[in-house]
């Protein structure tokens, strides 16, 4: 069974970008961190999730939640 992907706009790879800058976490540093939870994905992945250009897995964004100990309300929000 494919894996569900979430439709990516761009308020959720920015709220990604904004969160990942505020606690001061390189790309490169998040995906490791991303990878410790278990989920695969590249810094090109995280970088296209950021720019809007690439919709995010279920897992994905699930990884980003628990690497940046932030909450689903957060990433989904609304600019």
């Amino acid at each position: 069974m494919a894996e569900q992907k979430i439709k990516q706009d761009i308020c959720i790879g920015a709220n990604i970008r904004a969160i990942r800058k505020q606690q001061k976490i390189g790309q490169t540093e998040l995906v490791r961190l991303i990878q410790l939870e278990g989920v695969e994905m590249t810094r090109e992945t995280l970088v296209k999730i950021e720019r809007g250009t690439q919709h995010i897995k279920a897992t994905q964004l699930r990884g980003i939640r628990d690497a940046l100990h932030t909450t689903y309300e957060e990433l989904l929000a609304e600019p």
